[in-house]
């Protein structure tokens, strides 16, 4: 690197990529000649079929579309096929084993998130380790003895329910909470009284995504569910629609609340202020079209009145933040790409013309807003970590939050009337922590902190800056040991994601502290796409300009190549979901630039992503779709499926889940069966379906170290990574 500038101590430091072109990366015709050390591989038979989908004009062959069906006969036996080659595949590599046991050593720590306050209870997730599924507790004092409230883990043998999320009552004397079983999206909702810890006979089913909001009586909730297909279960290919839910009585009874009647794809969430007089619909359409809505609430919970439109004109995005004195507090980018806080009076005709700017826009991204004890309380982004400010009511700036380092805070939840509030932070090196704020003077204090066993002070992390194709300058974060030798030989693991307005901050992992143990580099590229630097950040990577996501990406891969930090060889590369359409895209167009690929439960057939789900159909906020023309041609340029040819492609180790209702699996089915089909070389093309698990959340601890073993190991396999496999055994030993 050109240039170091102490960001932390021995752990972040600032850098650029130097100016000197890139040197040349090998050809595809040197890729395919390179050795491999992996043998000739039979697999499983695929059949094709002759289906080809027409759009404006263009024959689109689709022979794989049978793998569609999850459910049939032939799409079961064919999974079963691709998991009886790459299992005993993975499980032959020798490192896995020290890998897995390092993983499981390293992982047994004592965490916690964040409390959460409501009546006199404090609520909070604590694991001891290796729990496969945190605990909830509650305690009636935050330093006081907590109570186990309920353990997710007794709910079935393999772990596989999971607890999805919880919210208290207002009083704190309920605590309504979802279960997931087997990783699926859809939640069913509970009642637990915290009292006794029983649970009411109160069920609520078909919702996804969106939790219930509590009147302020703690006696009923609002919620949205999904509609009912045919077969009585929720359709998802539909709207949403928002119902009121009393405690005690029929679900199926629940009065509907609001429902969108003039447009096809608008989904609506509910919040409800915490005074408790306005129930609030969120209406997404996506991330740049949304709009506000709301209705007055009755003492009792009823609702009352008509549906108020505060914001309707769903040109950019709006979100509800608090309501104080009959004022909504809302975060909105529009005009202010950046984001700012802005105040509308309840009951405003026009809010264009009512609203007063209360937070103004700044440099930094405004990339979380929340409103606590009447103070509000901004997450911002520089340079992709965090820096937090909170203001006064009228937008006068207090104080800054005193942070460890240049990590990634998290947090700042509770009500207007509180006087406290917790918060998360963390960074590559560090496990996550959480304090608490003094929302009167500012103060932190340190209230939860693990204790890792291993030594993360023989590491250091820099930022880096490099310019992308265009041009455009993109950080990234780059871990490895101390006194790393630029011999260009390293292994590395590039991970991106570059989508939906997500940024990729610094947190710490597991898996990639093994990975630097191991004596690996590790890599994060803060792709346009995220919300890094705002909207206009955002933008550069959606629709007709998403190319610039995976040009970014190959730039950051040539970026660690011409610094010497490694070679195309040695480099692999690792996305999921959106970031596993970004190493589909970038290894189908740069198969030489890469020594390893592992794409995670990817959106991998551009053209019909947005088919199975009205949730994803939701997505076209940044992909587009194929309905569209112009949309249609900038997908096919790029859909990984699509873009297959017969050419050496790195090894490639395709993992999804059967039960992955969010990025369905067959994306991954079908472009592993192409991959296979196409493959030109010796080097392996996996796929890797998990049971039981869905797109990820929820996953059991046993299960996640499974999977990263399995990865890892491939990792050592395919980038000839002998030196690390005895660096994890003498860790393993140690």
């Amino acid at each position: 690197m050109k240039r170091t500038i102490p960001l932390l101590p021995a752990l972040l430091l600032l850098a650029a990529c130097g100016t000197e072109p890139a040197r040349q990366i090998a050809s595809s015709s040197e890729q395919a000649a390179r050795p491999s050390s992996a043998p000739s591989i039979a697999y499983p038979a695929t059949k094709r079929i002759e289906h080809v989908d027409t759009y404006h004009g263009v024959r689109v062959p689709d022979p794989y579309r049978w793998l569609e069906n999850p459910d049939s006969a032939d799409t079961r036996s064919w999974i079963q096929a691709q998991n009886a080659l790459a299992q005993p595949y993975l499980e032959a590599i020798p490192a896995r084993e020290h890998i897995k046991r390092r993983m499981t050593q390293l992982w047994n720590y004592e965490r916690y998130d964040i409390p959460l306050k409501r009546g006199d209870r404090y609520f909070y997730l604590r694991n001891d380790g290796l729990q496969n599924q945190s605990v909830l507790y509650v305690t009636e004092r935050l330093n006081g003895e907590p109570r186990v409230l309920l353990d997710p883990n007794k709910l079935s043998k393999d772990a596989t329910v999971a607890l999805g999320e919880f919210v208290p009552s207002p009083d704190g004397r309920l605590v309504a909470y979802s279960l997931s079983d087997g990783g699926t999206d859809w939640r069913s909702w509970h009642f637990r009284d915290v009292a006794t810890g029983k649970d009411l006979p109160d069920v609520l089913r078909h919702v996804k995504f969106v939790p219930v909001a509590w009147t302020a009586d703690s006696k009923s909730v609002y919620y949205a569910r999904f509609p009912l297909n045919a077969e009585g279960k929720g359709d998802d290919t539909r709207q949403r629609e928002v119902f009121w839910h009393k405690l005690g009585t029929d679900a199926a009874r629940d009065p509907l609340v609001f429902k969108v009647t003039d447009h096809p794809t608008r989904n609506p969430y509910v919040q409800i202020s915490d005074d408790g007089r306005y129930v609030v619909f969120w209406l997404y359409d996506g991330s740049q079209s949304t709009g506000i809505y709301y209705r007055k609430i009755a003492a009792d919970g009823t609702p009352q009145g008509e549906t108020v439109r505060l914001i309707d004109s769903f040109d950019a995005n709006y979100q509800f933040i608090a309501a104080v004195d009959d004022v909504f507090y809302i975060r909105s980018n529009k005009d202010a790409p950046n984001a700012r806080v802005i105040a509308i009076p309840v009951g405003a005709e026009g809010a264009t013309a009512e609203q007063r700017v209360v937070v103004p826009e700044t440099p930094f991204s405004a990339d979380e807003v929340t409103l606590v004890g009447h103070k509000i309380i901004v997450q911002y982004l520089q340079d992709a970590h965090s820096l937090v400010r909170v203001f006064d009511l009228n937008g006068k700036a207090q104080y800054d939050v005193k942070l460890p380092g240049l990590g990634t805070a998290l947090g700042f939840f509770g009500d207007v009337q509180d006087n406290e509030t917790f918060f998360a932070y963390t960074d590559f090196l560090t496990p996550m922590s959480v304090s608490r704020l003094d929302l009167k003077t500012g103060a932190t204090e340190l209230w939860r902190a693990p204790k890792l066993a291993a030594d993360t002070g023989q590491f250091v992390v820099k930022q880096v800056f490099y310019n992308s194709k265009d041009g455009t300058r993109v950080p990234m974060f780059i871990a490895h040991r101390k006194g790393l030798e630029l011999t260009g030989q390293n292994p590395v693991q590039l991970y991106g994601y570059g989508g939906f307005n997500i940024a990729q901050k610094p947190s710490f992992s597991v898996p990639v502290l093994v990975w630097l143990e191991m004596g690996g580099v590790y890599a994060v590229a803060n792709l346009r796409g995220g919300s890094e630097y705002g909207e206009a950040w955002h933008e550069a990577g959606t629709k007709l300009r998403k190319q610039n996501v995976f040009d970014d990406f190959i730039a950051a891969a040539e970026c660690l190549v011409a610094e010497k930090y490694t070679s195309p060889a040695k480099i692999s590369i690792r996305g999921r979901s959106n970031g596993g359409l970004l190493v589909g895209a970038v290894l189908t167009q740069r198969p030489d630039l890469f020594g390893a690929a592992l794409p995670a439960v990817g959106v991998l057939d551009m053209l019909r992503y947005h088919t199975p789900s009205a949730n994803a159909r939701q997505w076209s906020s940044d992909y587009g779709l194929s309905e569209n023309e112009a949309e249609f041609r900038a997908q096919l340029a790029y859909s990984p499926v699509h873009n297959v040819k017969e050419v050496c492609y790195p090894p490639t180790l395709v993992t999804t889940a059967d039960r992955d209702d969010r990025v369905v699996p067959w994306h991954s089915y079908k472009f592993a069966a192409t991959l296979q089909a196409a493959q030109s070389c010796p080097n392996p093309v996996m796929l890797r379906v998990e049971t039981r698990a869905g797109h990820g959340a929820g996953k059991p601890v046993w299960m996640q170290i499974e999977d990263y073993a399995d990865q890892w190991a491939f990792l050592v396999k395919s980038l000839g990574m002998e030196q690390m496999q005895r660096l994890t055994r003498q860790a393993d030993a140690g």
